[in-house]
């Protein structure tokens, strides 16, 4: 495979990378506003959907910041894939971003085996599926970043 195939195939895994981040953070926003049952579907905890139940604008303050760090997360895996300017720190953010996506991916295994042992009440398959798509995400901002490496390293003309 030549180095060209490998960047092209990079810059494919983070533009694919960047699609995910800006999915999830569509799918957080879409929480603030389905409210409480969103909150509680989604793993957030008890008291922050009471908190949006009784009109507390703290759940959205919150949720608000996460979409702003999955945005971002976005804009830097269509940055490595050359689909807009570069962003500062591009290859460290890439980096930490996939190393992000993976770690909370790992829940994936155990949250397996607890679902698959008997705890399908404690473990809905639902939490599973998150943690496979962060892995997969993880995954592909790495992997597309080490393909593209030489590319990302390069600093534009001045």
């Amino acid at each position: 495979m030549s180095e060209r195939t490998g960047v092209y195939h990079g810059a494919t895994m983070l533009k694919l990378a960047g699609i995910l981040s800006g999915l999830v953070a569509l799918l957080h926003l879409a929480v603030i506003f389905v409210g409480a049952s969103a909150y509680r579907y989604f793993g957030a905890g008890e008291e922050m959907a009471q908190l949006a139940q009784r009109g507390s604008p703290l759940p959205a303050l919150i949720t608000g910041a996460i979409v702003a760090v999955f945005a971002v997360w976005a804009l830097y895996g269509f940055s490595g894939a050359g689909w807009i300017r570069r962003l500062p720190l591009l290859r460290i953010g890439l980096l930490t971003i996939g190393v992000v996506y993976t770690l909370r991916g790992l829940a994936l295994g155990p949250e397996l085996v607890w679902h698959f042992s008997g705890g399908a009440a404690l473990v809905p398959a639902r939490l599973p599926v998150f943690s496979a798509v962060s892995l997969l995400t993880g995954v592909l901002y790495l992997w597309g970043t080490l393909r593209a490496w030489t590319r990302l390293s390069r600093r534009p003309a001045s």
